[in-house]
């Protein structure tokens, strides 16, 4: 029996509608993905390509800094990083990369003092673990900055977020019991690290907007001051005696020059990539370089693949992922949210006459 001709009406309008909202949908991610591409520059893919190649570098010389050269002075390394910055900072600035702002210098020192903490205790955190072990907690900072800013600001996150932030300490810890070079010290270190890691970046996020500063204006004023913050601390830390016996060779001072230098060009291209591209491209390309650099620590250290801590791996990286996406997604719907606001109030009210 034959649809009446109304009812026939409508399921064609339906489906018409579907097709359309469907259409709809191919347009506005065809369209998204041909912004994407219009984006991509032979300057941001070299920016991408300093980025990934300096982020990996970091952790792969220091980690042969310290095993192969017997550089055991991880607080050492960083105030020469941090000195090695500030020079390189001043060069950018001489050639007008940026402009200084002065800045009170009493609420930059509580960030040096957070950010000598981090960088002391990831450098410690990489002699005394593996490579694997290193990154994967330094995954658990996301997590643990959601959790501090739950409970010091009331910010509480969408179901998606905590199921994507479960998902990543779930990969961490299945990873991190398989490591076999897992130890007592080094997991206190590295705890320790992502708790202060969590804070300086929580700190920085507040500091800045109040501040009115970017990130190399910010950092500009960090090193220097964390620089001579970790002058006294170095005896405390590091081994003195072994440090006056300790002889340099031609092999360990390119390494050490290698550090610095690649230290530098992290700071610099991660602005530079954040600048001329997204933060979505740069998270994209950070969940990238994390994979990198544990099949780096498999191969150039020796340490023993197992499938368990790959598979913790590819749930941390599908956990970051999600949570990278959620989060995004939440800010673009709050940026076209307050731009439909903002224009609804610049249109003339049609209603008056």
């Amino acid at each position: 029996m034959a649809a009446p001709p109304a009812a026939s009406a409508e399921l064609e309008a339906q489906r018409e509608n579907t097709l359309a909202g469907k259409s709809q949908r191919s347009m506005t991610c065809t369209e998204q993905l041909n912004e994407d591409c219009a984006a991509i520059n032979p300057r941001s893919v070299f920016y991408m390509a300093l980025n990934l190649c300096s982020s990996i570098a970091i952790v792969l010389v220091n980690k042969w800094l310290f095993n192969n050269s017997n550089f055991k002075f991880p607080t050492l390394l960083t105030m020469l990083h941090f000195a090695f910055t500030f020079a390189g900072l001043q060069v950018c600035a001489c050639l007008g990369l940026f402009t200084p702002k002065a800045l009170n210098l009493l609420r930059v020192c509580r960030l040096s003092a957070a950010f000598c903490g981090f960088v002391v205790l990831t450098n410690i955190s990489l002699q005394l673990n593996s490579v694997g072990f290193y990154q994967v907690m330094k995954v658990l900072t996301t997590p643990v900055i959601a959790l501090l800013e739950l409970v010091l600001y009331g910010k509480v996150l969408a179901r998606p977020l905590v199921a994507a932030l479960t998902l990543v300490c779930t990969g961490v810890a299945y990873s991190s019991m398989t490591d076999v070079e897992l130890n007592m010290n080094g997991t206190l270190v590295a705890i320790a690290g992502v708790l202060v890691t969590s804070f300086y970046q929580i700190w920085v996020g507040t500091e800045q907007k109040d501040l009115e500063a970017n990130a190399l204006q910010l950092l500009y004023y960090q090193a220097p001051v964390a620089a001579l913050m970790l002058v006294p601390v170095i005896p405390l830390l590091d081994d003195m005696a072994l440090l006056r016996e300790y002889e340099v060779t031609s092999s360990t001072l390119g390494l050490l020059v290698a550090s610095c230098s690649v230290a530098l060009f992290v700071n610099l291209s991660t602005f530079l990539v954040i600048g001329s591209t997204s933060p979505l491209s740069y998270n994209v390309l950070g969940h990238f370089k994390l994979s990198l650099v544990v099949v780096g620590g498999f191969m150039l250290f020796g340490y023993a693949i197992d499938m368990r801590n790959v598979l913790g791996m590819a749930i941390v990286l599908v956990g970051v992922v999600w949570y990278t996406h959620v989060k995004l997604r939440a800010q673009a719907a709050a940026k076209a949210m307050a731009a439909a606001e903002q224009e609804s109030l610049l249109r003339p009210d049609s209603a008056k006459v």
